[in-house]
């Protein structure tokens, strides 16, 4: 037997809830109902989440398609989300993640780009060096890339890579010897 509201609350039309309102679900959604609370959760959410994504990539199908991984992930998580004061912090936080990480592809891709896409007066590499550089594992390929033929320093390229300085450096040393192996340079070869 279902217990009956007291004091009228059933008769309480719930208003709807403004744009920029947080989640005002209760997170008690029962074993077999949780998928209907996640459908009611996205159809409030989806649109607020989306319009922030859409602001730091400024591209809205973009941001489209980074929302909807936001809430596949979500939907993942949704039976201990759901429990969280705040899940639609926790899905805008994923969702920001994740533009940022897109922005930041972004830039090292724009960095790495005239590597493959010279301008009319840039100089043609060699040929043996440029084969040597693309058979490198892709991290120590951005660091030569960005070091040697985009002249930027280290601290930067750390930057346009997500990583810490030192890791930098390490993919740049790493990197200086297997050229090394791979062009047949010598350590004690005349200069």
């Amino acid at each position: 037997m279902q217990a009956r509201p007291v004091s009228g609350e059933h008769l309480v039309k719930p208003s709807t809830p403004s744009v920029d309102a947080p989640w005002s679900g209760d997170g008690r959604a029962s074993e077999g109902d949780w998928e209907s609370e996640y459908a009611r959760f996205f159809r409030e959410q989806f649109t607020r989440v989306a319009r922030i994504v859409t602001l730091i990539l400024r591209d809205p199908v973009r941001a489209e398609d980074i929302t909807q991984d936001a809430f596949l992930e979500l939907y993942r998580h949704w039976p201990s989300v759901s429990g969280y004061d705040r899940p639609d912090a926790w899905v805008r936080r994923v969702a920001i993640r994740l533009a940022v990480r897109v922005r930041r592809r972004e830039a090292l891709w724009t960095a790495v780009r005239g590597l493959f896409q010279p301008s009319a007066e840039a100089v043609r590499p060699d040929p043996d060096v440029a084969a040597a550089v693309g058979s490198l594992p892709r991290a120590q390929r951005a660091v030569v890339v960005l070091h040697y033929y985009e002249g930027r320093p280290v601290a930067e390229i750390a930057d346009l890579l997500g990583c810490a300085e030192p890791t930098a450096r390490v993919h740049l040393h790493r990197a200086r010897r297997r050229l090394a192996v791979l062009l047949r340079e010598d350590d004690h070869a005349p200069r």
